[in-house]
């Protein structure tokens, strides 16, 4: 098998396993297959981490805003820990990304009443890149769930028209039971993966007016795209997993079921009685 078919197996093998599991997995994964290790690391999407800044503002990392193992924060700009010569954006496209921060922390707020959001950016020669990070974790009592969301994008401009392109990956896992008083666990997690790309009216005829419209235009993408994948993981993930258990087990009591039947049983009737009716 090439190199490049494995690289497909392992990543379709990654896809599969559990996402709050995925740092173990990578790890394993690097020592059996060292030679893979570069493009595994840089391919498979982590659950996010959360760090506080010097202003004491919480902020996420990933590979985006990393340089070794210093990562910087988008509300100072600054490495932790330090970093003399660490990678930045241009001091247009910081300018941006503050105003990026700003917005997304507002959407953060309205769509997940609470969580942490973070928003990187970097020039590219024919515009620019960035990444938006959102992660909510919920703790209740004998349940825990932790959503991350990573939404990769460029940006270019054509004139009047910006053309975007989005990859976005959604991380979902929740765990049932498990606690020290627990005999049991259940466990339901996975990811999702969708992409796309639109072209959006861009004014590009002052400063406040371009990131006003790339804030507008990105911001409604990723939204847009949330919700899509939202549904999809309520209408068919979480459908399955209930038709599933109810394959095996029914939730309704024998009398209840007994009546349904019966019922189904009268509706079938009825309808072959029109259907013979109309034929005749």
């Amino acid at each position: 098998m090439s190199s490049d078919e494995t690289l497909s197996s392992v990543l379709d093998l990654c896809r599969r396993l559990p996402p709050q599991n995925v740092e173990a997995n990578l790890d394993t994964l690097v020592s059996i297959l060292p030679d893979l290790a570069d493009d595994l690391l840089s391919s498979v999407d982590q659950p996010l981490k959360v760090q506080t800044d010097s202003s004491g503002r919480e902020y996420l990392v990933c590979d985006y805003n990393g340089d070794g193992d210093s990562y910087r924060s988008p509300w100072t700009n600054q490495y932790d820990p330090s970093l003399a010569d660490g990678t930045s954006p241009s001091a247009k496209l910081r300018a941006l990304e503050v105003a990026m921060n700003e917005a997304f922390d507002v959407y953060r707020d309205v769509y997940f009443e609470g969580g942490v959001s973070s928003v990187y950016l970097w020039d590219l020669d024919d515009g620019f890149a960035g990444v938006v990070l959102l992660k909510k974790s919920n703790d209740a009592k004998g349940a825990s769930a932790t959503w991350d969301s990573v939404h990769v994008f460029e940006a270019s401009e054509r004139q009047r028209v910006a053309h975007y392109k989005l990859t976005s990956t959604v991380m979902l896992y929740m765990v049932q039971g498990g606690g020290p008083n627990s005999t049991s666990e259940v466990a339901l997690g996975g990811s999702m993966t969708r992409q796309d790309d639109v072209d959006a009216p861009h004014d590009s005829s002052s400063t406040a007016n371009n990131t006003s419209s790339h804030i507008s235009n990105v911001g409604r993408f990723i939204e847009g795209m949330e919700i899509k994948m939202r549904n999809l993981l309520q209408d068919v993930y979480f459908s399955k997993t209930k038709d599933v258990v109810s394959s095996l087990r029914s939730s309704a009591g024998f009398a209840e079921g007994k009546k349904r039947n019966a019922l189904q049983g009268e509706l079938v009737g009825l309808l072959r009685g029109k259907a013979a009716a109309a034929s005749a």
